[in-house]
């Protein structure tokens, strides 16, 4: 036998070394099962087209020639379906396209063995080395086109809808291993067969694109684990993931790093790792120095920190977290978070509370000389401006509730007028100001003598009036008395006079013991009423020769 004899069965090994490598180094997956099943279907060719040319028997060849092109329909399928779930476009699996996908496959194996009065292939010259081909291996080569131009569709459809750099990545890889077998395959049919009466044959061309087929596939599933969708996924997430993740086996090496990460870090899988390297140079504050020791010295805690970075003018916040496994430290994770615009919005929440809470308290003075103005307004709207005591208005509105509550709970009350005696006088001789300091002082002595519950009030002039609550008669004249007393004892010292000024005070008294009286439905009138018995006695106490108290009883 020739070397053209060997060729096939060379390129029979390879692919059967191929595929135990790739059965003893990958896990297997689903994807790596169809992946053997596909590959094995390749290895049939050769080991039939080496087969075939070792044998005389007719039987036999046409027994190789026939699981040969057996082989071809299933190899065209199952790529096409190798094709559908990689990319996974499983709408090419519903009833009516897989109908008109693979039933034309099954009819073209069943035509193979069969061979129908030599439709699929007849012999020539009494073997079947040489052999003539009909119309079932016509069809058989028209399947082999379809699911050719179907793959390069699904493909197309592929990369058109998937962004994922890994998924394209890997669909590229089937191109090229599709596009190798057909670009073998069609050579083959055009040299060995159209030709086949105007050029020599040329061996093992068809196995040969098998093998170098086989041969993208297994680079690209032992180095880029482009079947290992755990991995993928695995991968996909950590790379479509904002923050950098850098991952780190237990001797501080990387074995792992996602995109986001890459561009700002300058590590790739196999480094070693210094968590000193990560923060800038010069001096260090006292959190880092407590990081790093933290991290060399206690690795089963999660630590983190955050800081400003000088050389990229950044917010980082970085953790570190220990991998465990079985209760075994096997590595860590360490995760990088840009949070500079987080950290912005927390300066500007951190300023705007500041500005609100100036604000709150610059209205909140506000208020308060608001409240203190109007206290002051209320104040002044009760009081007299010249002594401080209260006004008549605001006696008057007391008065009107505190008397009908004495009527109504028989409560005994007095009410007190009394008038400066001869102030004209003091006006006339001292002036209007001295006049002044003599009622300002004068009502400052009274004051200092009244009960805490008692009301003086400016009656008018230099008239004033007191309201003695819960007051008999007695009680009312004893502090009668002792007002008009302390008042002609007090000597008035003012200011430019040489000697001090003395006045006297005349007081009408009346007094509310009896409650007999019918109900009173007008509390005003009644309180007028009282006032003016009250001004009826003061009036006749000036007119008794002053400095006395007049009392009345009702």
């Amino acid at each position: 036998m020739g070397f053209e004899v060997w060729v096939d069965l060379i390129l029979f090994f390879a692919l059967f070394a191929l595929f135990a490598y790739i059965f003893a180094t990958v896990t297997i997956t689903n994807l790596h099962k169809l992946y053997l099943l596909f590959h094995f279907a390749m290895m049939l060719w050769p080991f039939c087209q080496f087969a075939i040319k070792t044998t005389e028997n007719p039987t036999f060849q046409l027994f190789y020639v026939k699981l040969a092109f057996v082989s071809s329909p299933l190899l065209t399928t199952g790529w096409l379906l190798f094709t559908i779930f990689l990319t996974g476009q499983s709408k090419f699996l519903r009833r009516k396209v897989s109908l008109f996908l693979f039933v034309p496959a099954l009819l073209a194996v069943l035509g193979v063995i069969v061979n129908p009065n030599g439709w699929f292939v007849l012999p020539v010259n009494g073997g079947y080395i040489q052999r003539a081909y009909g119309p079932i291996f016509w069809f058989n080569i028209t399947i082999l086109m379809i699911h050719f131009i179907v793959s390069l569709y699904i493909i197309y459809l592929a990369l058109v809808s998937n962004n994922t750099p890994r998924i394209k990545k890997q669909v590229m890889h089937m191109l090229r291993g599709i596009l190798v077998v057909a670009v073998f395959t069609m050579m083959d049919i055009f040299l060995n067969v159209i030709l086949s009466q105007y050029l020599p044959v040329i061996p093992g061309m068809a196995s040969l694109g098998v093998l170098l087929s086989a041969i993208i596939f297994v680079v690209a599933i032992h180095r880029d684990k482009v079947f290992d969708i755990v991995n993928i996924a695995h991968q996909d997430i950590i790379d479509t993931i904002e923050h950098g993740i850098l991952v780190l086996d237990d001797n501080e090496i990387v074995v792992e790093i996602n995109q986001s990460l890459l561009p700002h870090i300058n590590l790739r899988i196999g480094d070693q790792f210094n968590m000193a390297d990560i923060f800038p140079h010069g001096p260090t504050a006292g959190n880092i120095e407590w990081f790093l020791h933290t991290y060399r010295e206690r690795p089963l805690e999660r630590i983190e920190i955050e800081l400003l970075h000088p050389r990229i003018n950044r917010h980082i916040s970085i953790h570190s977290a220990p991998i465990m496994v079985s209760g075994l430290m096997v590595g860590r994770i360490i995760t990088f978070q840009d949070i500079t615009e987080l950290r912005r919005l927390i300066d500007e929440t951190i300023l705007q509370n500041k500005i609100l809470q100036e604000r709150n308290e610059a209205l909140i003075k506000i208020q308060d000389e608001l409240f203190q103005t109007n206290r002051k307004l209320n104040q002044m709207a009760i009081t007299d401006s010249l002594t401080g005591c209260y006004n008549r208005h605001y006696l008057t509105q007391q008065l009107e509730n505190e008397v009908m509550k004495n009527r109504k709970y028989q409560i005994s009350f007095a009410i007190l007028l009394l008038d400066i005696d001869f102030f004209k006088l003091v006006n006339d001789n001292y002036g209007h100001l001295a006049g002044d300091e003599v009622i300002c002082n004068t009502v400052e002595v009274i004051r200092q003598t009244l009960r805490r519950t008692d009301i003086l009030a400016r009656y008018g002039g230099e008239e004033f009036i007191i309201y003695l609550p819960n007051t008999d008669e007695s009680q009312a004249k004893l502090l009668a008395e002792r007002i008009k007393s302390t008042v002609e004892s007090n000597k008035v010292i003012i200011e430019n006079i040489a000697h001090s000024v003395s006045i006297t005070i005349s007081m009408g008294l009346l007094s509310i013991n009896d409650f007999s009286v019918e109900n009173i439905l007008n509390p005003k009138s009644y309180l007028n009423d009282l006032f003016e018995s009250v001004d009826k006695a003061l009036y006749q106490a000036k007119n008794e020769g002053r400095n006395r108290i007049i009392s009345v009883v009702r």
